[in-house]
């Protein structure tokens, strides 16, 4: 399998566990995955590595996951990526807050590997699907 056909997922947490947790379970499913510490390191590193989908905490310092999200949504040249909130919160306010700054989706930490990959395979290009 070419590198190319690779999906790339970037991970945003200020959780070292999160993101570990979350690259050690993607990486096993063939993910390339992308880290993230908090908003300004992702937007960052959006612009360089161009994920296929973000995974995106919503409590973070400096630039929290809305912000965060508002950003990469208001740039024509991002705005097409995927943005899936993370959080230990599920409210309902916070479901709809996500989806007015553009959030595609929702998962609820402490969050299992079928829920990271359900939310993948549901955003995920088409054009960058590999079927097994």
């Amino acid at each position: 399998m070419d590198e190319e056909t690779f999906v790339k997922v970037m991970v945003v947490d200020d959780s070292a566990t999160i993101r570990r947790t979350a690259q050690t379970l993607l990486t096993k499913e063939g993910y390339a995955v992308v880290t993230a510490e908090d908003g300004f390191e992702a937007l960052a590193k959006i612009v360089d590595h161009a994920p296929d989908l973000v995974l995106l905490d919503i409590m973070m310092p400096r630039l929290d996951g809305y912000q965060t999200c508002a950003v990469v949504k208001s740039n024509a040249a991002f705005r097409h990526i995927p943005v899936i909130m993370l959080s230990s919160k599920d409210g309902v306010f916070d479901k709809a807050r996500g989806r007015l700054v553009g959030s595609e989706g929702f998962v609820s930490k402490p969050f299992t590997r079928d829920d990271l990959l359900e939310v993948i395979r549901q955003h995920q290009p088409q054009s960058t699907t590999v079927s097994i």
